[in-house]
């Protein structure tokens, strides 16, 4: 069987229990060396087989797990953050189905998580923004027209950019044309989570000019928008004038306690007097 593991965004702590538990038991793990931080690999058994797949190609990948499925071994194909985005499972899933070798996917902590934890930010600010777009510049692999920055940047979202560091200055342009002011609150986010993580403020327009003092040039992700102003609105979830299932609309929480405490005593009453109705029910017949 195989496993595609989400590795996490970079510390070696992010990865899911699951996740580890998956490494800990595998014979095979076929890593993204270019991207997972290789600590990871630590609790990997001693005689377990280790392959860097920066240097493989995906037949050499799909070989690999072939033969470790015929040897009855338990193979790891751990992916960077989460393998749902940008890990290109897919094609390696569907080879998979067409020679019956089963597989499991284990979700990960994604990148644009660390980077919103490294910027102290909320990507779903009440009044500001209530929509995320995942995203990135094209490259070797293309973008859909429909899906360029321009007409996303037209619904000024908040937006997180994947895989386009070495573009900046065209992504500058795209946003700017698409909707966003350039003076729009950027950042750039360099190995979030690692122990060498940096974070860089900036405007839109300034993207590109950052990157190039901080001497960033891959692996780092690209958020834009006024989540990161500072302002926003209040959030409904907590406000005393909003009613959800467990708490009721302007009552304090020691009194919603006491009323919840009373509602449980008066069920436990009714109980009682049902069981007791029944009891002299019972009586009277004999």
């Amino acid at each position: 069987m195989i496993a595609f593991v989400g590795a996490g965004p970079g510390a070696a702590d992010l990865i899911t229990v699951r996740g580890q538990m998956f490494l800990k038991e595998a014979d095979v793990v076929i890593y993204a060396g270019s991207l997972v931080n290789p600590d990871l690999l630590a609790v990997c058994r001693k005689d377990c087989e280790i392959y860097n797949s920066a240097y493989m190609t995906l037949e050499e990948v799909l070989h690999v797990m072939e033969e470790a499925e015929e040897k009855g071994k338990k193979t790891v194909r751990l992916h960077t953050g989460d393998p749902s985005l940008y890990g290109a499972i897919k094609e390696q899933i569907d080879l998979l189905k067409s020679k019956g070798i089963s597989y499991e996917i284990c979700p990960g902590v994604s990148s644009f998580c660390g980077a919103a934890a490294a910027l102290e930010a909320e990507y779903t600010l009440p009044g500001i923004s209530q929509s995320v777009v995942i995203t990135r510049m094209a490259g070797r692999t293309p973008v859909p027209v429909k899906e360029s920055i321009q007409s996303w940047a037209a619904h000024r979202a908040t937006m997180v950019i994947f895989l386009s560091t070495g573009m900046l200055k065209e992504l500058e342009q795209a946003l700017t044309e698409g909707g966003y002011p350039e003076d729009t609150p950027a950042a750039i986010v360099y190995k979030a989570t690692w122990e060498d993580e940096k974070v860089c403020r900036c405007k839109v327009c300034e993207l590109s000019r950052t990157a190039q003092e901080e001497q960033i040039t891959k692996t780092a992700l690209i958020v834009v928008g006024d989540i990161l102003a500072g302002g926003y609105e209040r959030s409904e979830l907590y406000n005393p004038a909003f009613t959800t299932e467990y708490r009721q609309a302007h009552v304090p929480y020691e009194e919603q306690k006491k009323l919840q405490a009373d509602s449980r005593k008066n069920k436990e009453q009714q109980i009682q007097d049902i069981q007791g109705i029944g009891k002299k029910e019972a009586g009277a017949d004999e």
